[in-house]
């Protein structure tokens, strides 16, 4: 393992750590790592040496290569990609969260696997804030509405919402997205809807984060900002 980038690593989540400070002021902001594209070695030293806790995993696949070899007794597992129908049966035994609820077929099969596990999945409704025809998630309007449909899932628990805003905005448009769905956030929070808790709202990345903690967010998603630019099977020399 390369000692210079592990030591960069360790410097990247000090300094994200702070940032994340300084912008929650009195709120409390988990971080979670997304681990795209970053080996199960360099993972588990974190978790081991710099206090990782909660990573993020964008593809099935990816999750299923490195799940085997992960220091799963001190990590939280989270899915935070898009979810195909035919793959959640491959991995609810693995995560600990799916932080992208965004259809009602995916909700009902999530249920049935978690069921048959005796488990019950505790899950993030994405929300669409930017209305993007090529990003999945709930319109902000149909938000409320998507929530109570899927709490009749009895394998799911509905913790939260999660939002991607539009790449590469402004800081202050950045914060009138998540502004938003903090909105939404607190005003389903308010109607009390069984198999509903709003205890979750993960918001902002990389380029981002910082604003997310400043509206609200009580998690953010950071990759390339901790472990550097992410480097592809086929960039590799």
């Amino acid at each position: 393992m390369d000692k210079e980038y592990i030591k960069r690593v360790e410097e990247n989540l000090g300094g994200v750590r702070e940032r994340i400070r300084l912008a929650a002021g009195e709120g409390k902001v988990t971080l979670l790592a997304a681990t795209k594209t970053v080996s199960a070695e360099v993972i588990n030293y974190a978790a081991e040496n710099f206090g990782l806790t909660v990573i993020g995993e964008n593809k099935v696949q990816e999750l299923l290569e490195k799940y085997p070899v992960l220091c799963r007794d001190k990590l939280e597992i989270h899915l935070i990609g898009h979810l195909q129908t035919n793959k959640v049966r491959q991995i609810i035994d693995k995560v600990d969260m799916i932080e992208s609820l965004d259809r009602a077929e995916l909700a009902k099969e999530i249920s049935k696997r978690a069921l048959a596990i005796g488990k019950r999945m505790p899950v993030l409704v994405e929300i669409n804030v930017g209305k993007e025809a090529e990003k999945s998630g709930v319109y902000p309007e149909d938000a409320e509405a998507f929530v109570r449909d899927m709490a009749r899932y009895e394998g799911i628990e509905i913790v939260g919402l999660m939002t991607m805003a539009p790449a590469k905005i402004s800081s202050e448009e950045y914060k009138a997205y998540f502004s938003e769905v903090k909105s939404i956030f607190d005003r389903i929070a308010e109607l009390d809807v069984p198999g509903v808790r709003m205890e979750t709202l993960s918001m902002g990345m990389s380029d981002s984060y910082e604003e997310g903690a400043q509206c609200g967010a009580t998690l953010v998603r950071v990759g390339s900002a901790i472990f550097g630019k992410r480097i592809y099977p086929e960039q590799k020399v």
